[in-house]
Parts: structure tokens; C-alpha cells; sequence
């Protein structure tokens, strides 16, 4: 059993992982950008929280393009109802995610 030296939690059941998911206080709003176009901003994560791999499977969810600014995770298009389920399924609690 893999033991992190940080925390001394075992690293190998992803519990990590979990708890660093329910700490987040998640934020997805939507905001218009040049000639109109609106991107969906998810943000709130913590500075010790990886965020490329949420990033990742959002995009991946939801079939579009998007990218990463100061802890931001930005969208294309108009994704603001189904962000939030997509992320409970990824494992974060419901009540941390607010639109």
C-alpha cells in the first residue's frame, strides 16, 4: 500500500482524489464573448487541485473545444445545464456546485 507523504493517506483507492473533489466550491456561469459567442466558465477549484483532467473529460462529455485560464476551465458554447451533471458523475458532490 502506496502511503502519501504529504498527507498520510493511502494513495492507491483514489481517496485522495475524493476528498480533493469535496472540498471544491464549483461556479459555472456563462459569459458572451466577441460577436456574440457565449463560453461557459467553470471555475472555484483549488490552487493544489489538478485541473487538466477535469478539463479533459468535459470536454470530451460534452463534444466541445475549450482551454484553461488562471484555474478556469473555459467551454465553447452554451453548456450550463449539463456541466453540473457531468461533473456529479465525475464524483463531486451535488451541494459544492452552484450555477
Amino acid at each position: 500500500m502506496n502511503i502519501d507523504p504529504r498527507f498520510g493517506l493511502p494513495t492507491e483507492n483514489g481517496l485522495f482524489e475524493e476528498i480533493a473533489k469535496s472540498d471544491q466550491k464549483i461556479t459555472i456561469s456563462t459569459v458572451a464573448r466577441r460577436y456574440g459567442k457565449l463560453i461557459t466558465l467553470v471555475s472555484g477549484f483549488d490552487k493544489n487541485f489538478d485541473i487538466k483532467e477535469t478539463a479533459k473529460n468535459l470536454k470530451e462529455k460534452l463534444a466541445c473545444g475549450g482551454t484553461i485560464k488562471d484555474g478556469v476551465i473555459e467551454l465553447q458554447g452554451n453548456h450550463r445545464k449539463q456541466v453540473k451533471a457531468v461533473l456529479v458523475k465525475m464524483g463531486f458532490p451535488e451541494e459544492s456546485i452552484s450555477d
